[in-house]
Formats: structure tokens, C-alpha cells, sequence
């Protein structure tokens, strides 16, 4: 039987953060990866010093590199108000409402972005009282429970015992450093296919692109009513449209080049998550970020949990949540055969380039001289592995998708 009790339900007024959180956990290893890359490419241009009479010497600059191996991170979008002041309403308890898995290969040469819906029913196991003790496991509760039950470390071990990975690493964002992240990379473009339309939410927007920062953006990750079937599991969907192009937009020219944008991001994902003591060293947060840095937008998969209905929300559906597992254990690349889960493909989108035709070299007269043999080992290509099809439903970060409307006359 489940057990009860010590257990606080979520309040309306929570909804407004934890959709953006979730993105905003995606920016965090993005966002260090930005600022990993520009300071190494800032330290080998920068012009010589000048010697000041009192100055310390530091050192060598230490070189960071990719972190060896893969990696799993769990990032987590809390609800609590602790420390966040008076502007989110009354305190609700400390829910999960968002939590997403980070898988990086080993070769790093793909990474999923695995999200749990939040009314998702798990067993959850014993888990440490971070005041002391141990509290009971449960056979059958929401995993949105597990923050507030026993902190982060509990959430983390009931995706561990969900999956069967271990992860070593984890992060819980709050709501102040939401709005300033969104604002921090000048926004995201978002494309909305049918009018969107949300009383409970305000949100508002007419078919076409619009590039979303601040509170804009939090109402369109919030919004529930206003996209699919209204549910909150074609809102994941609705999530995935702006996380995909928050990758996107991330890893564009113009954020990498942009220093105000570099430091805000940083500052604003520094400032407002609590981190695992094994995220608490800057190197190892560098380092994991770095292992994204090359992955191509296509090899960044983001996935729904396989999840179908139940009294009270929904629970894993047993054989495409085992295949997900396996091939997450396997380090196997990820081909979702499922649909986006409720967005449509984006008309506008980029057409694929097709590589240049190779022309023949016009003769000369005199053959060219050799160039001059090259001292520089050339760069690793990384190319993933033959993927594992998986019947579910999601999106890559190289998807152009738009967001599905659904009008007040359709609720």
C-alpha cells in the first residue's frame, strides 16, 4: 500500500516557475559550457600584461578539458519560495514538479535529455532525513513528492532505482534565477502553429514566431490549457518546442561571442541553484559542460518519459520505459519513433544545406609548392554509434517544431 502523510500538495500559483525551470536546468550545463569555451579562447587572444609593482603571481591557468567518460546529472525545478521573496504567493512545500535526466555518452557524442512528468506515480525508496535519520520508502507515489520528502538526494535516488544509472551528479534551480536566464540570452524564438489561448495563465499569442524573454517566457512554458489536448503531458511537448531552440540559441555565434550575455547567464544560474557537493567545484561543472560543446544539435535527443494513464495521473509503460532504460545503460544513442507528443513540424524551418559539388582544379602552369606539413594533431571526429529506435514520444535540438494552440472555445 502507499504510504501517506508528511506529503503537501502543489497550489496553482506554482505552475508559473516550474515550467521555465526545467528549461532553465537544460541552460545551466549549456551556459557553463559558453563560459568554459570563451574563457580558453579569451585567455590564448588576450594582449600581453602589464607589470604592476605590487601583483601576485598566480600560476599557470589550469587546462580544462572534457571530463573523462559520461556523465548523469538530474536537474531539478523546485517550487519553494525559501528565500525568494514575497512576489510567488504562499508557501506550497518543496515539489519537483520538473525534474529531467542530463545523459552525456561516454564518447560524448550524443546526450538525452530524459523528463519525468510530474504526476508520474514511482515507488520511491528509503531516502535520508536531511535532519537526521531515514524516512520509510513508499511503493506508490507521485515523483513530484520526492523534493519535499527527503531533498534532492531522495528525488535523486528514486530516478536511480527508476532507470538503474547511477548519478553521481545533481541540481535544483529556483525561481529568482528564472526570469534571468531567459533574459540573459536575449530571448528565444518559439514558433506557434495554431493561437494559443490561456485565461489561467494570461498567455496569449497568434500564430507565428515570436521570441520570448522575462515573463513572456514564463507564461508560455506554463501554459497548460492553452496548447494540445490541455494536459500536462502535451505541456512537456510544449517545453521541448522552447528547449530545443534555447539549444539552439545557446549555441549560436551570437551568444558565444557576446561577453554581457556570457556573464549574466552564468551569474544567473550560479546565483540561484543549490548543487550537489559533487557540482560544488567549478572545474567539474566546466568539464561536464565542455563534454557538450561538439555534440551535434541532431545527437541531443530530448525524451518523455513512456507514460500511460492511471487514477490520478500516469505511470511508466512497462516495455518502451525498459527499452529507454536499457539503451541509457547501454550508452546507446537515441532514434525516437514516436511523435513530438503534440508539436507540429515548423514550415519554416531551415532547409538542409547539400554538401558544395567538388570542382576539378583549374591547370597552371607551374604545380603549387607542398604546404607546409602541419605540427597540429588533427581533431577527433565523433561519430555516434548505430542508435537504438525507441517508441517515444520527443524531440532532437535540431527539430524546428512549432507549438500546437488550442483556443478558449476548444476548453
Amino acid at each position: 500500500m502507499a504510504r501517506h502523510g508528511r506529503l503537501k500538495r502543489s497550489s496553482a500559483t506554482a505552475t508559473a516557475f516550474k515550467a521555465l525551470a526545467a528549461a532553465m536546468a537544460v541552460v545551466f550545463v549549456a551556459g557553463l559550457s559558453v563560459v568554459g569555451i570563451a574563457g580558453l579562447s579569451l585567455a590564448s587572444a588576450v594582449s600581453p600584461g602589464v607589470t604592476l609593482e605590487n601583483e601576485k603571481t598566480l600560476g599557470a591557468i589550469p587546462q580544462i578539458g572534457a571530463i573523462d567518460g559520461g556523465a548523469n546529472v538530474l536537474l531539478v525545478g523546485s517550487d519553494s519560495r525559501e528565500g525568494q521573496g514575497d512576489g510567488y504567493g504562499e508557501e506550497s512545500g518543496d515539489l519537483n514538479d520538473v525534474t529531467m535526466l542530463l545523459h552525456i555518452a561516454q564518447d560524448h557524442s550524443s546526450a538525452s535529455v530524459i523528463s519525468f512528468p510530474r504526476d508520474m506515480f514511482v515507488p520511491i525508496p528509503e531516502c535520508p532525513d536531511p535532519n537526521g535519520g531515514t524516512f520509510d520508502a513508499m511503493s506508490s507515489q507521485k515523483i513530484n513528492t520526492t523534493l519535499g520528502y527527503g531533498g534532492l538526494a531522495c528525488t535523486v535516488l528514486t530516478v536511480e532505482q527508476l532507470t538503474g544509472l547511477s548519478i553521481p551528479f545533481a541540481a535544483e534551480v529556483q525561481f529568482n534565477g528564472v526570469i534571468a536566464m531567459s533574459d540573459a540570452v536575449g530571448g528565444v524564438p518559439v514558433c506557434v502553429a495554431e493561437r494559443i489561448e490561456d485565461d489561467h495563465t494570461d498567455t496569449y499569442l497568434d500564430p507565428g514566431e515570436h521570441t520570448l524573454s522575462g515573463l513572456a517566457a514564463l507564461q508560455f512554458l506554463r501554459t497548460r490549457h492553452g496548447v494540445g489536448d490541455g494536459s500536462d503531458l502535451t505541456r512537456i511537448s510544449n517545453q521541448q518546442v522552447f528547449l530545443s531552440s534555447l539549444v539552439r540559441t545557446i549555441k549560436s555565434a551570437d551568444t558565444l561571442t557576446n561577453p554581457v550575455k556570457l556573464y549574466s547567464l552564468a551569474k544567473a544560474a550560479l546565483s540561484n541553484m543549490k548543487l550537489s557537493n559533487s557540482l560544488q567545484n567549478m572545474d567539474t561543472m566546466v568539464s561536464i559542460a565542455m563534454a557538450l560543446k561538439d555534440i551535434d544539435l541532431n545527437n541531443v535527443v530530448f525524451v518523455q518519459y513512456p507514460t500511460g494513464s492511471t487514477e490520478g495521473g500516469v505511470e511508466p509503460l512497462e516495455e518502451p520505459a525498459a527499452a529507454l532504460n536499457a539503451a541509457l545503460l547501454a550508452d546507446q544513442p537515441i532514434a525516437l519513433t514516436g511523435d513530438t507528443g503534440g508539436s507540429v513540424a515548423d514550415p519554416n524551418a531551415p532547409a538542409t544545406e547539400e554538401p558544395a559539388a567538388t570542382e576539378e582544379p583549374e591547370a597552371t602552369e607551374e604545380p603549387a609548392a607542398d604546404p607546409e606539413p602541419s605540427t597540429e594533431a588533427p581533431a577527433p571526429t565523433k561519430t555516434p554509434t548505430t542508435k537504438t529506435e525507441l517508441d517515444a514520444k520527443g524531440q532532437t535540438a535540431g527539430q524546428y517544431t512549432c507549438s500546437s494552440g488550442r483556443t478558449l472555445d476548444d476548453q
